[in-house]
């Protein structure tokens, strides 16, 4: 290894927290491409924006941020970064665009995005021989297709951690409202895992459109549900009352707080029954929104990916956001979309210094960084992530997670606190409630 490669591998692992991206370009803008310009590496970061489902703004303007602070400490390497933003509206057409665009830019790799459309741009990134890195997810391809690298147990991860968090908290029954769609269609039986592991379960399931903007409906059905099979008695969520009570769990994305303004004027006359939902559709900044500690969300339980927002290991993240977004109030902190921007380009930047150096950096070239490298150090905010095959999941439907780790919060005097140190690993969990082979 050469002086100038032991000191990168020393900057990495001391400052593990460091991210690249690049200056910013539109979709539609024309950047120099990784193949044509050897002092300028373009990838790309998308989600969607502006539209009646989930949006996730945060993701993209959190990549611009990184662009601007790492280019003016001199880029990667001597490499400038160009990020290419896209927005998929969540739509499968336009998410097929981002993919093809993508490919014709000759970018190295899709760094930190969501999309739950990964039938219609996977296909793009694996001719292309593009990987994906850091997706949010959402869509079944992130952890199947071997160009996929994800840095969290995407949903699946969440949705079976909730289910064991809410067994331990003696839950005498589950009601899940999530969305009627392909995604959601696999969520009961992971929480139903959860739950089994903890003597609970199973859960009634309750279906809902995730572009709803009114689940009276759907609250009535869930609370309904949750009183005539969980049986026993509760006080109130904010009492921090304990066992043999019914439980309603939320996984609506950026309409769970929709749900949960219904859900509470239904409680009203109802006995008490207590809430829950994952990190996402649920974050500090909507139980500020919604209240503080006089939120609905006051006693909910939450499951995550990484350690809450007050965790000293996202200093440099905040750092980053304080100086380089310039007031953007797109960048949320407490987001998981922006943080797992940061983590995936956190991973980018260190399988970048360790390519030999004079190494073109391509998207071959970065993939096979990605499948032959060492363990990537995250600071703490995940466990070391590796994508060799000695890694991969014993589960047909989620081979490709490497990071089977959640964490375990509870909205508490309107904080997101958490309930213990360190992380809960679901890998049992997942592979039991993933279908047989």
């Amino acid at each position: 290894m050469s002086a100038r490669r032991r000191r990168t591998a020393l900057l990495a692992t001391a400052v593990p927290l460091t991210a690249c991206t690049a200056l910013l370009a539109g979709c539609g803008a024309v950047p120099s491409t990784g193949d044509g310009d050897d002092d300028t590496v373009t990838v790309m970061t998308w989600a969607p924006e502006g539209t009646q489902a989930t949006n996730m703004p945060g993701m993209p303007a959190m990549a611009q941020a990184y662009a601007r602070w790492v280019n003016a400490e001199g880029g990667i390497n001597g490499r400038r970064l160009r990020v290419l933003t896209c927005n998929d509206h969540n739509d499968t057409v336009r998410a097929a665009r981002c993919g093809a665009r993508a490919k014709k830019e000759g970018v190295v790799a899709v760094v930190g995005s969501y999309s739950q459309h990964g039938r219609s741009f996977m296909p793009a990134l694996e001719s292309a021989g593009i990987p994906y890195i850091g997706g949010y997810g959402v869509a079944d391809q992130e952890f199947s297709s071997p160009f996929s690298y994800p840095v969290n147990g995407g949903l699946p991860a969440l949705v079976a951690g909730n289910g064991r968090q809410l067994a331990a908290g003696d839950c005498s029954h589950v009601s899940l409202v999530r969305p009627d769609t392909t995604v959601g269609d696999q969520l009961p039986r992971l929480i139903d895992a959860g739950l089994a592991e903890g003597g609970a379960g199973p859960v009634t399931d309750v279906r809902a459109p995730e572009d709803a903007t009114a689940y009276g409906r759907h609250a009535r059905k869930a609370l309904a549900d949750a009183n005539a099979y969980g049986g026993g008695t509760v006080g109130t969520a904010a009492q921090g009352a304990a066992a043999n009570g019914p439980c309603v769990t939320a996984v609506l994305g950026g309409r769970t707080n929709i749900f949960f303004d219904s859900f509470r004027h239904l409680q009203k006359d109802s006995p008490p029954v207590r809430t829950a939902s994952v990190l996402g559709s649920v974050r500090q900044s909507l139980v500020d929104q919604t209240g503080g500690a006089k939120s609905p969300l006051e006693g909910a339980f939450a499951t995550g990916w990484y350690p809450a927002d007050g965790d000293p290991r996202w200093k440099p993240m905040k750092h980053v956001i304080q100086e380089h977004a310039f007031g953007d109030n797109r960048v949320d902190s407490s987001d998981p979309g922006v943080q797992t921007t940061w983590i995936a380009y956190t991973v980018l930047k260190q399988v970048l210094e360790s390519m030999d150096d004079g190494e073109d950096v391509t998207a071959k070239s970065v993939r096979g960084a990605l499948d032959r490298g060492g363990p990537v150090d995250t600071g703490g905010l995940t466990p070391k992530l590796n994508w060799n095959y000695d890694n991969m999941l014993a589960a047909r439907d989620f081979p490709r997670i490497v990071n089977t780790m959640v964490t375990y919060q509870r909205v508490r005097n309107g904080r997101l606190t958490k309930v213990h140190d360190g992380f809960v690993d679901v890998q049992k969990t997942l592979e039991r409630g993933s279908p047989a082979s």
